[in-house]
């Protein structure tokens, strides 16, 4: 039977275009019928680009904007760094729809619009039938299928909108800035079309003790790190938002005969700026390791060992970042010591160092 991707976003999409380069041509279902926002940091780190050289994509030539430093807000408090690594900044609307493009091109049978409602070892339901297959991929993102849940995750709500604030973003060229504040945190970066994409995860306390998007954007402006987006307009109708996304959880050997890719094996913190990467790199793994013949658990345990150390110490950093005290030592340490903001940017890092050698 043909292998089965469910997901055309990062992970399922590359996982496609390597599959059938191994002459294995998957089927492609994906729930949307055409690339669209989502709620992502739209961070490329070097291994992310250096997955996507490997599938055939130039992020440069789509309108990626390079990134070459790193900032940390708590309050008026900051670190910066120049990033230990070549990284870009590309919107997931524009990155996916390059994906997709290239998969449907080779894959056997592409459904776009088809909502998976059940998936189990060897059968999935869909809005337009059932579908079997002795292979079946999950690369759902951070959506969850029916018969394939992840652990309920905290009381949190993430948010994203694009801002055009012209003078905000000639100052933050180049830079991601992070600022941690009570409640949660928010990442701002420049992306291709003069936006800035403000991305961020607040407590879901904080959020229904303001009330609204506008109180917790008003919230945010009161940051030293934000105050500039005041002057900023913002380019969707409302913001995008989710809840209860499952931070920190790895997905172990499950015995069921399922390959699980992207946010539903590995979910890191989005501050780190990795789980483009992780998509991708698992995306491929996948692909690599299905076409030589090996087991799903032999993947998820190969994933597992690549992706837990990386995941628990950004857990960690993220725990240390809760607590004002945590976050105000962290920033002052990151400040004082040269290279560690650097460090810890690469030691939170999922890469396969032979891939990225051969993709340099």
């Amino acid at each position: 039977m043909q292998p089965l991707i469910i997901g055309g976003g990062l992970a399922g999409c590359a996982a496609a275009i390597d599959l059938a380069r191994a002459g294995l041509r998957p089927c492609l279902i994906e729930r949307n019928s055409d690339p669209h926002d989502k709620i992502c940091g739209e961070f490329l780190s070097g291994e992310a680009v250096a997955a996507l050289a490997g599938l055939g994509v130039q992020p440069l030539a789509l309108g990626a904007v390079p990134i070459t430093r790193v900032e940390l807000w708590a309050g008026r408090r900051q670190a910066a760094a120049a990033l230990p690594f070549p990284a870009l900044s590309l919107s997931r609307r524009v990155l996916d729809a390059d994906l997709v493009a290239r998969s449907a091109a080779l894959v056997s049978e592409y459904h776009p619009g088809v909502a998976v409602s059940l998936a189990a070892a060897g059968e999935i339901r869909t809005s337009a039938g059932p579908l079997a297959s002795n292979r079946i991929l999950i690369a759902t993102g951070k959506h969850d299928v029916r018969g394939v849940p992840r652990p309920a995750g905290p009381d949190q709500i993430g948010f994203k909108q694009y801002f055009a604030a012209p003078a905000l973003h000639r100052q933050l060229a180049g830079t991601v800035r992070v600022v941690f504040f009570d409640g949660g945190y928010a990442g701002l970066q420049p992306v291709e079309g003069g936006r800035l994409n403000l991305c961020l995860l607040a407590d879901g306390p904080l959020y229904r003790s303001l009330g609204s998007w506008p109180a917790l954007l008003d919230h945010l402006l009161a940051q030293p790190g934000l105050a500039a987006l005041g002057d900023g307009q913002a380019l969707l109708a409302k913001p995008l938002a989710i809840s209860r996304v499952p931070y920190g959880h790895l997905a172990p050997p499950a015995g069921d005969g399922l390959w699980r890719l992207g946010d539903q094996a590995a979910v890191i913190p989005s501050f780190c700026g990795d789980g483009m990467g992780i998509a991708l790199e698992s995306g491929r793994m996948a692909a690599s390791m299905l076409a030589a013949g090996a087991s799903a658990d032999a993947y998820q345990a190969a994933l597992l060992a690549r992706t837990r150390r990386p995941v628990r110490l950004a857990m960690a950093a993220l725990g240390l970042a809760e607590t004002r005290l945590g976050r105000l030592a962290a920033i002052a340490g990151l400040g004082a010591i040269p290279g560690a903001l650097a460090l810890l940017a690469r030691m939170t890092r999922v890469a396969d160092p032979g891939r990225l050698a051969s993709a340099a």
